[in-house]
């Protein structure tokens, strides 16, 4: 294992180089600790050109990846690839780092988690909120303050990949895309007990996904939650969280936070930039360090993945589900 305090560096594959794997690959090869050993996908254009840029070998496929000396390996493909990429990993015994969501439905995720339960190998998943210290601050807030109310919101176009208008291939709008805040609504409100919702049918063609969703959630605290999703506008609107509190209010976004009391309002910007955060963060466990605050393992992702896909199935079927 490669371990910065003795000059060697953390060994990692990748597997991905489309937008987000592109993306980490390039966070990865700016870190001096860090080697990485090759890049595959399953689009070979696609993987020459990122190896290319990065000066980093192409491998021909997963299975000669993870043959490698590897101290970690970076899994960002879609939602509908995990699965057996996950299982390859355990079963070659290399800690891996998947990007959100875990799959489309939580039948893979599920498989997934029983087989690193017991393992004891190290995991993360991309939930980079959590690493803002903005994220830090809203969570000390509401633990002084009872949330009572929580909205999340994620308001925004449809993403240029083919594969995200399809319900099949990225689970859908709730499930891709707004489960970064339903994340934060579990860590600041505490665990779903129950949810109600609905959506408005794409008119799209060629898309099934939801132009809207809205749901009603109820939480194990006692505080209730509303979540509201669209993807029919021409660019981000809106995409975070608000908490009503006893005594105080959080408005949380990727790049604010603002928090109401008695004293008046209270604006901050994050100091940290939580997509090199989540990276640096699990090299860090890789090299032999403890998992930082922020770290979201696999079997915590589990538990916000399972919210979404209940969103999912209560549209589908009109009833009250718990995740």
């Amino acid at each position: 294992m490669g371990d910065p305090r003795t000059g060697s560096r953390v060994r990692i594959g990748l597997v991905g180089a489309g937008g987000v794997g592109a993306r980490h690959a390039r966070t990865l090869a700016g870190f001096p600790d860090v080697e990485l050993v090759g890049v595959t996908d399953l689009v070979p254009e696609a993987a020459d050109v990122l190896a290319g840029e990065l000066g980093v070998p192409v491998v021909a496929d997963v299975d000669r990846l993870l043959g490698r000396p590897l101290d970690g390996v970076w899994l960002c493909v879609p939602p509908f690839a995990h699965g057996e990429l996950e299982l390859a990993a355990v079963r070659a015994g290399i800690p891996f780092f998947v990007e959100k969501p875990l799959a489309t439905g939580v039948e893979v995720a599920e498989e997934v988690a029983g087989a690193v339960a017991g393992t004891g190998l190290p995991t993360a998943t991309g939930y980079h909120w959590r690493h803002l210290d903005t994220v830090a601050v809203a969570r000390a807030v509401c633990a002084a303050h009872r949330p009572r109310l929580v909205d999340a919101t994620w308001l925004d176009e449809v993403p240029p990949p083919a594969w995200w208008s399809s319900r099949e291939r990225s689970g859908g709008q709730v499930v891709e895309q707004l489960t970064h805040v339903l994340d934060l609504a579990r860590l600041l409100v505490g665990e779903v007990a129950e949810v109600r919702a609905t959506a408005a049918p794409s008119t799209a063609e060629g898309r099934d996904v939801d132009d809207a969703t809205a749901a009603l959630l109820s939480f194990d605290s006692g505080a209730v939650g509303t979540v509201t999703a669209a993807c029919s506008l021409p660019g981000k609107l809106a995409a975070g969280l608000a908490v009503v509190c006893d005594g105080a209010a959080v408005e949380l976004t990727e790049t604010s936070l603002t928090v109401t009391t008695a004293d008046g309002a209270d604006r901050s910007e994050p100091r940290v930039d939580g997509r090199t955060a989540v990276d640096r963060a699990f090299v860090d466990v890789l090299a032999g360090g403890a998992p930082a605050a922020g770290l979201v393992d696999y079997a915590e992702a589990l538990r916000t993945h399972r919210v979404a896909v209940a969103i999912a199935e209560s549209v589908r079927t009109r009833d009250a589900v718990r995740p």
